[in-house]
């Protein structure tokens, strides 16, 4: 198999992404569901198409516009992705992590997550914001599996605190601040498209998890095995219990991120603004 994550492609679209811009983020964001808003923050933005970034796929879930933005937010220098990849849509685990090196060479040092997710914990409701402590990788797949190149991380990385403590502390002290209800606990990823059944929410929640989505861990383990510190918070935008299961409703899921949004801005702003 034919490797995506290897020096020469990753160089190959930081070039690119240099011809454009010579900033060199401190931070890199990945925007998801419904929370594009988040990149109308960004100061000074230049934006460069996953279209032209070579070895980038092109996102096809409509609410990701598939664009690269660098600028400045909370007073770092960040590069964003609005808009990611995921598994249900036909690409592999090295398409949709290869953007996290990419972002790695450009300069960041830390990944700041974002997603929507369906909430299992019975005490939080849709539209909280939930804190990632730690995840499941149901996905059946891991974007590490393959050769190692030693110079883009260690073959074995070590997951015991896949989500930076000292970030996790620093969201805590920013929502505190601004009176911003902050859940924590564990995201667990599945491969979608579909939605769970009642029975497999029962599994999941029954395995640890508070929180169940189709993205992120692939990303973040990437980001790990890159020596990157991440910080993960997620949207609960639809409440997935067993006992009181409501079909789901694609256009209420994304309203509901989309009210959330802004307070997601604003915690992440925060988080930057008190980043060293």
């Amino acid at each position: 198999m034919t490797r995506l994550h290897t020096v020469e492609n990753i160089q190959r679209a930081v070039d690119t992404v240099r011809e454009v811009t010579d900033l060199a983020p401190d931070v890199a964001l990945i925007l998801g569901t419904g929370l594009g808003g988040l990149a109308e923050e960004i100061e000074d933005t230049v934006e460069v198409g996953y279209e032209d970034i070579p070895g980038f796929p092109l996102s096809t879930v409509e609410t990701h516009v598939g664009r690269l933005l660098l600028g400045t937010l909370g007073g770092e220098r960040v590069v964003a992705m609005q808009g990611r990849f995921h598994r249900y849509e036909g690409y592999s685990m090295q398409q949709i992590t290869f953007p996290v090196r990419v972002m790695r060479g450009l300069g960041a040092k830390s990944l700041v997550v974002s997603n929507a997710c369906g909430g299992m914990n019975p005490l939080w409701s849709a539209g909280d914001l939930v804190l990632l402590a730690d995840h499941i990788n149901l996905l059946g797949d891991n974007p590490l599996i393959g050769s190692n190149d030693d110079s883009l991380g260690p073959r074995f990385p070590d997951m015991s605190a896949p989500y930076d403590a000292g970030l996790r502390e620093l969201a805590r002290d920013v929502a505190r601040d601004m009176k911003i209800t902050l859940r924590e606990g564990v995201y667990v990823a599945v491969p979608g498209p579909n939605l769970e059944t009642p029975a497999e929410y029962r599994f999941l929640r029954t395995i640890g998890a508070d929180v169940v989505g189709m993205s992120t861990v692939p990303e973040v383990i990437v980001a790990v095995h890159a020596g990157m510190k991440t910080l993960g918070i997620s949207i609960i935008t639809d409440e997935c219990l067993p006992d009181a299961l409501e079909p789901a409703d694609i256009d209420k899921i994304i309203a509901t991120a989309q009210r959330a949004e802004p307070y997601l801005t604003r915690l992440v702003a925060g988080v930057l603004q008190r980043m060293d």
